[in-house]
């Protein structure tokens, strides 16, 4: 499917997502310190792989990381170049990265891994992340699981602001796996407002075929944590995995 149609749902997304969802790195910031920032040199280097619009890879550059974010949506890269002045962003599939190792971590959060709708996929952004690390390199991500998408994907909820709405449906087919976020969006425009329709679609992945799929892409120690205390998540519905690359020379 041409680039263009993959990504334009989230391209139309970015403005309400910058809005309303990016402050999520934040949010969990004490429990990346704990899985992995604790275990990363000074001025480490960083890729945030699925980056969004950026508030993440900001985080990590106040604290002092090299940051460089990729994201497959030029619109969220748009607001990401301006919430993370000091950070660097490619525009690119994550299934598709190529970059050399040279990075000390790679991190993707808020479920930005579920909109991979495949085993496939999901390995092969796995391997990208694989080959963009030194040797003993640490890759960090979360993953939305079934319990979340039973407990939450279901039902609709507005925002209503001066200056845009949002209609949100969510809903999950337990047969298929996949939950579909369905968005109805308005923005003034002149004397009348513009709609804009769009539909995001998640897969939920089993434990084993996370294990699998990272074993697949070369990654050992694999482990599987809570999404911990301190954030408004429920540890049942979120799971952050933690691997390590292993090879024969160091950085």
């Amino acid at each position: 499917m041409p680039e263009v149609e993959r990504y334009s749902a989230y391209d139309r997304f970015a403005w309400v997502y910058n809005q309303h969802w990016g402050d999520f790195g934040e949010r969990v910031m004490p429990r990346l310190q704990e899985l992995l920032l604790n275990h990363l040199p000074e001025a480490a280097q960083i890729l945030d792989l699925c980056c969004g619009t950026g508030q993440l890879a900001a985080a990590l550059a106040a604290r002092g990381y090299a940051v460089t974010g990729i994201d497959g949506s030029a619109e969220m890269l748009r607001y990401a170049r301006e919430n993370a002045p000091g950070a660097t962003f490619v525009l690119a599939d994550a299934r598709e990265v190529n970059m050399p190792a040279s990075c000390h971590a790679v991190i993707s959060t808020f479920d930005s891994l579920n909109h991979l709708l495949t085993l496939d996929d999901l390995t092969m952004a796995f391997r990208c992340a694989q080959v963009a690390l030194y040797d003993g390199g640490w890759f960090l991500f979360d993953l939305n699981m079934e319990p979340g998408y039973q407990a939450r994907w279901r039902g609709s909820f507005a925002i209503v602001a001066d200056d845009h709405v949002a209609a949100i449906t969510n809903r999950y087919d337990a047969a298929a796996r996949m939950g579909y976020f369905k968005a109805t969006l308005f923005f003034p425009d002149g004397d009348h407002w513009q709609r804009s329709d769009l539909v995001l679609t998640q897969r939920a992945y089993r434990l084993d075929e996370v294990h699998a799929a990272l074993e697949a892409a070369g990654f050992q120690g694999i482990e599987a944590f809570p999404d911990g205390e301190g954030t408004a998540l429920h540890a049942a519905e979120r799971l952050f995995f933690r691997a390590r690359t292993l090879r024969e020379r160091h950085p």
